[in-house]
């Protein structure tokens, strides 16, 4: 199937070397769909970024804000198009800061609430658009947020998106720990759980291609849109079989409320890895904590990013080399958009706000950056006790 797009890449293929064997002029050679910001400052330690194309249009969109007292992560892995992952970028944070600012702190109702205005705000822009653009319809996004608050990480989940924390064993070997349940029906679990949500529905699951979809259309359970599956008003044409439909919805069948996650960050926390599920597709949650464990900070989130197209290379049976020739679009076929945020804890940096680290804004793939809108948490009680 895919010997056509083989040949194009290269009229030669050799074995690909894993990822842990790169050499050094292997992995300085410059990719065109690579963008990566190899270490920042905030509250609480360093990140590092990175973020790889594989899409005709990138479908990823991704930020990182920065503030004295806080940090905010969020990964937002689109489907359908771009349009639903790029208005989660352009408005959850925006929401994250004016519930908190409501409230005077931060809390898992104030996440909860930042995700369901987004997508009450979404599925209001889809009402807006559909007369002019109705495949709005069915375009949706996975989505994954980290908040660091007075020493309390909170992560909230849709779909397949993962956050893994990098956790320090007995032995000062590191130890990855899954934070999030992936939101997909290949996942037994998840299957069950819809079957028990649909009960008058034989077809809530079916095997299609030999993948278990949600009505045979979607894997993952619970997104940002997606609005054909969640409200009748906005059915699609039948004449669009991709998105057909074998009866009427009568109901939702996917869900935009997030998993949730609190912790306390303990000494033995090093770092958190939050990735679109292109990562997980290639290294196991365990190998991307080693690589992490194992380097420099310095370009680590573009490290992990190489070491998955290493690994999608070498199931092709070609090179990195070469599969870095192969064009967007095409490259789809060989893996997908990925996105890595890598977000170091130095445990001496939680005790209060530090006020060495700026307001930044950064966004996967856009050069510049900017200020962010952590200024206006003054408005937060500086007071609140710590929610353990």
């Amino acid at each position: 199937m895919f010997s056509w797009l083989t040949r194009i890449a290269s009229a030669c293929w050799g074995p690909v070397r894993r990822y842990a064997r790169m050499n050094k002029d292997e992995e300085d050679e410059d990719d065109a769909l690579l963008w990566s910001r190899d270490l920042g400052r905030h509250s609480a330690g360093e990140f590092s970024f990175a973020v790889v194309q594989a899409n005709e249009g990138l479908e990823d969109h991704s930020q990182v804000e920065t503030g004295p007292a806080a940090t905010f992560v969020g990964v937002y892995d689109g489907h359908g198009g771009a349009d639903a992952s790029k208005f989660i970028r352009d408005h959850l944070f925006a929401h994250l800061i004016r519930l908190a600012r409501e409230s005077g702190t931060i809390s898992e109702d104030v996440v909860r609430n930042a995700f369901s205005a987004t997508e009450d705000g979404f599925l209001t822009l889809v009402r807006r658009s559909r007369q002019i653009k109705p495949l709005i319809a069915a375009m949706g996004s996975c989505c994954l947020v980290g908040v660091i608050w007075r020493g309390t990480l909170y992560v909230a989940n849709l779909g397949d998106s993962r956050a893994v924390l990098g956790c320090l064993g007995r032995s000062n070997n590191i130890i990855a720990e899954q934070l999030t349940r992936d939101h997909n029906a290949s996942m037994e679990d998840v299957r069950q759980e819809l079957r028990s949500l649909h009960p008058d529905d034989s077809h809530i699951v079916v095997m299609k291609h030999g993948v278990w979809r949600i009505k045979g259309i979607i894997q993952v359970s619970r997104s940002i849109g997606d609005a054909y599956l969640k409200r009748p008003e906005f059915t699609i044409d039948p004449s669009v079989p991709r998105f057909r439909l074998s009866e009427p919805l009568r109901r939702p069948v996917l869900s935009a409320e997030p998993a949730i996650y609190t912790r306390v960050l303990r000494p033995q926390d090093k770092f958190l890895i939050f990735a679109s599920d292109g990562l997980w597709e290639h290294l196991t949650n365990q190998e991307a904590a080693e690589i992490v464990f194992n380097y420099p900070r310095a370009g680590i989130a573009r490290r992990l990013v190489r070491a998955a197209l290493h690994e999608a290379a070498r199931k092709r049976e070609m090179r990195y080399a070469d599969l870095k020739k192969v064009d967007k679009g095409i490259r789809r076929f060989f893996h997908d958009d990925i996105t890595v945020v890598v977000v170091f804890i130095d445990h001496e940096m939680l005790q209060g706000p530090n006020l060495s680290v700026p307001d930044l804004s950064v966004r996967g793939f856009v050069d510049a950056s900017g200020p962010s809108n952590f200024s206006s948490w003054d408005g937060i009680n500086a007071s609140a006790s710590r929610i353990i």
